[in-house]
């Protein structure tokens, strides 16, 4: 039996009617029909440290986290995620009041936009950006102001200028992020410091996304913003133990910020999901604790699949904007005599067995956006290099 609707106003709240199936289930379905190889979504086609999955295993079997977990998140994660940010950052932080954990980095953007944003609030985001920003602004009855990072000298660039002129009465928030999804741009500490101070000096909350805070290469830098002066009691830092450790799926994320951000933060989480991944937060409190050497294993190991597949792009054709940081590279496809990146993803799987991602989805202004395509490269390396030989027929 049809379900009772009125005509006069769709089913979708209307905050949410920009927005429909992803571009990355779409790809995906594209790569799945055809048999091309996906370097679309951007997840390992590898799991991450056996000795991390036997802990999940061992957590499992212990009875550990199988039911409802502490809404915080366990106590020993909770402390593990403050060492982490202690070690690597000299960040202090109390495991119980200043630590919040989510399910994945989706959720705590979600829940840190729910809290922090009201209707009629401005969010300054920089553009491209990752698809759920927009969404989760839509869904707290904000406004997104996007300010976009433009290619220049083999790079996507801040406009500090821009972002300066970009904030207005009405803006309450800055949701940064750095490593950049998907340009792989890592912005400077001298560009995080202007941040910092536009932020300080409009008295502006900060949400930053610090995902990829351990894929930085070569001489890049990733500096997290809560260190820099006035930003330890204004910032939510964002992190996650899917792209630093390679289980994506389990999603396991965390908040860290001052008590009463965290405090907010908490309180819209808690309608959300409640809890997540109980076992699972066992072991990642676990691999938040592995030796320097995971981490600079995993980075070198990125650089080299970077690398292989930023050579093959550009024998192939594409100008290539070589990350500093993430797992994704992002193309210029007008060498290749096309301009638009969505019809040429959606025959790329056919003409040479490929997927990627148009990188125009990222951007309020499609223009802007229409002829770079984005790659992700975190796959094995025999996947990688079948995906270079195919996109030398182009």
């Amino acid at each position: 039996m049809a379900a009772m609707t009125s005509s006069a106003r769709p089913l979708l709240n209307r905050r949410l009617a920009e927005f429909g199936t992803t571009i990355f289930a779409e790809m995906s379905a594209l790569a799945l029909r055809t048999g091309a190889v996906n370097l679309g979504q951007g997840f390992p086609d590898t799991d991450g440290p056996e000795q991390v999955r036997e802990a999940a295993v061992r957590a499992l079997r212990d009875g550990r986290g199988n039911q409802y977990p502490p809404g915080p998140g366990v106590p020993e994660l909770r402390t593990a995620i403050a060492a982490h940010q202690e070690r690597h950052y000299g960040i202090t932080l109390d495991p119980d009041r200043e630590v919040l954990v989510t399910a994945g980095a989706t959720e705590a953007i979600a829940a840190s936009l729910l809290a922090l944003v009201e209707p009629g609030d401005e969010v300054v985001a920089f553009e491209p950006y990752y698809d759920s920003y927009a969404a989760c602004i839509a869904m707290a009855g904000g406004t997104r102001v996007p300010v976009t990072l433009r290619p220049h000298d083999g790079a996507f660039r801040l406009d500090l200028d821009e972002l300066r002129a970009a904030i207005t009465p009405r803006t309450r928030l800055l949701l940064i992020n750095t490593p950049h999804n998907p340009t792989g741009t890592v912005l400077s500490r001298a560009e995080l410091t202007a941040i910092a101070e536009l932020a300080v000096e409009r008295d502006l909350l900060v949400v930053t996304d610090e995902v990829y805070e351990h894929l930085t290469y070569d001489d890049a830098e990733h500096v997290p913003l809560a260190t820099l002066p006035g930003m330890r009691e204004r910032t939510v830092t964002i992190g996650s133990a899917g792209k630093t450790f390679s289980f994506t799926g389990w999603k396991v994320g965390w908040v860290t910020a001052a008590p009463d951000l965290v405090g907010a933060v908490r309180t819209a989480k808690q309608f959300l999901t409640y809890v997540s991944a109980g076992p699972f937060q066992y072991a990642v409190a676990e691999a938040l604790a592995l030796p320097d050497s995971y981490f600079d294993g995993f980075r070198a190991d990125m650089t080299a699949k970077r690398d292989l597949l930023t050579t093959g792009l550009t024998d192939a054709g594409f100008t290539v904007f070589r990350p500093r940081g993430t797992y994704f590279v992002t193309t210029d496809i007008r060498p290749l005599g096309f301009d638009d990146g969505f019809a040429f993803c959606r025959a790329l799987p056919e003409r040479c067995g490929v997927v990627a991602i148009p990188n125009a989805v990222f951007y309020d202004d499609r223009e802007a956006g229409a002829p770079f395509v984005r790659f992700a490269f975190c796959k094995r390396d025999d996947v990688l290099s079948d995906a270079v030989g195919r996109l030398k027929q182009l």
